[in-house]
Order: structure tokens, then sequence, then C-alpha cells
């Protein structure tokens, strides 16, 4: 597995894995929260380390770090369940001091996948960064 920095350029293609991603494991959004979403997330970007991870020549998902806080992960629902999830977040553990994770309380398989991969839960918000009602699990690499 290879990775390559995500310029603007490729912001088309992050967008479009994250909404093929959180269709399907993100169920407990609605349709006009996504939409939302998916309109706010390129302006992230730039102010992120931004990595798209590959497997041979195949675009299969895209992380995002700021210091030593997981921002995003997203990959491709073809390749969940394959390991490359817990292979990205293991290179971002050890090559960019990654030690925070914010996770969607209601998105019981990410959240399960932090868990197994050390993190635990340090606090709770009732509402995400936007002030919608998703409960946010905040965790923290256990130490």
């Amino acid at each position: 597995m290879k990775w390559k920095k995500a310029t603007e350029k490729g912001y088309t293609s992050l967008i479009d894995l994250w909404e093929k991603s959180v269709l399907a494991t993100h169920d407990f959004l609605n349709s006009a929260d996504r939409e939302a979403i998916k309109i706010e997330i390129p302006s992230y970007f730039p102010q992120l380390d931004m990595k798209m991870w590959y497997q041979d020549d195949s675009f299969i998902g895209f992380s995002g770090v700021h210091e030593n806080h997981l921002e995003m992960l997203f990959l491709d629902p073809e390749h969940i369940g394959n390991g490359f999830g817990s292979s990205i977040l293991t290179y971002l553990i050890e090559k960019d001091g990654v030690k925070f994770v914010d996770v969607n309380k209601d998105n019981k398989q990410a959240a399960a996948f932090y868990y197994k991969n050390g993190f635990q839960i340090i606090s709770e918000s009732e509402q995400d960064d936007q002030g919608r009602n998703y409960p946010i699990l905040h965790l923290s690499l256990e130490v």
C-alpha cells in the first residue's frame, strides 16, 4: 500500500469516495445532513495533511490529519474489512503521531475499529462540531 499527498486536483475523487463510503457506513445520517456535509467537507481539506491511499493502482481511501488528531479516515466500501484501515491507522500513528480521533457514537462499526486499534473514550459530545444532533465520542490512543 502506498499514498500520495492529496491536492486540490484530487478533491473530486475524495468527495466521490467519501460519499460512497458514507452511504455504506453512516446509515444514521439523514440525507439532508449528508448533503450539507458533502458541501462542507472540501473546505477542511486545505487545513489537513490529506493522504490518498492506493493498493497497486486502485484508490482505496483517504485520511486527513491535523497535528496529532485524525480528522478523517474513509475507505472505499469494497475495501472495508480487509485490513487496509488498520494498516493506514498504524502508519498514521507511527509516522504522523496520531493520538486522537473523534467518531460518531452511532457509527458502531467505526467505533469498534478504533477500540480494536487501541483507542479509548475520553469524553463525549451530544452534537457534532457543526451543532447537528449526532453524538460524538472523543477517543485517545491508550498510553
